[in-house]
């Protein structure tokens, strides 16, 4: 395996007045401190994605990234209980390239924090065979949590990014040795 492994980083929100770059920027701040994996941060507001799923836009070259990458994080927002439409286009455009892959969450949303979003996700990914981590980074009331980009009480966040990616860093190199090992055909 690479040392560092490659590691995706996912915005999931599109939303014009979306305030998941401020969290995925808060998380990238942070991430070297936990691990040094080399990092590709995917806009999902970037691409071109087809809902129809018939490829053409972007749909190749997210796949290649989607197939480059050791692990994933996954910054979503919950919306309506549930996770944007768009993450599902891009889950669903690659597939076999997500397989036993492990895959991290950072959430935000109100008073859950986005964990009913992230719930729903990992049944997606199971079926994917793709292992998410126990550990979930969640914010709640998001729009209060920041200050300038920072969080106004980043003890327990912070605590729980250091706990998830310390998983995903045991994963993403585990597997990555074992694909190599015996290629995942399953």
């Amino acid at each position: 395996m690479r040392d560092p492994y490659s590691l995706a980083v996912i915005t999931a929100s599109v939303r014009p007045d979306r305030i998941g770059p401020t969290v995925t920027r808060w998380f990238l701040r942070h991430l070297p401190r936990h691990t040094d994996a080399g990092v590709d941060h995917i806009d999902l507001a970037e691409l071109d994605l087809s809902d129809d799923l018939a490829g053409g836009g972007d749909a190749e070259r997210f796949t290649k990234r989607v197939d480059k990458a050791d692990a994933f994080v996954i910054v979503t927002p919950e919306y309506n209980h549930g996770y944007p439409g768009p993450l599902k286009t891009a889950i669903d455009t690659p597939y076999e390239q997500w397989r036993a892959k492990p895959l991290g969450f950072v959430s935000y949303g109100g008073a859950s924090g986005g964990l009913r979003a992230v719930e729903q996700l990992r049944n997606v990914f199971a079926e994917l065979h793709v292992p998410t981590m126990r550990t979930s980074v969640l914010i709640p009331n998001v729009h209060d949590a920041f200050d300038d980009g920072e969080l106004r009480d980043p003890g327990p966040v912070e605590a729980a990014l250091a706990e998830m990616v310390r998983q995903l860093n045991w994963w993403a190199h585990t597997l990555a040795a074992a694909r190599t090992d015996r290629p995942y055909d399953c």
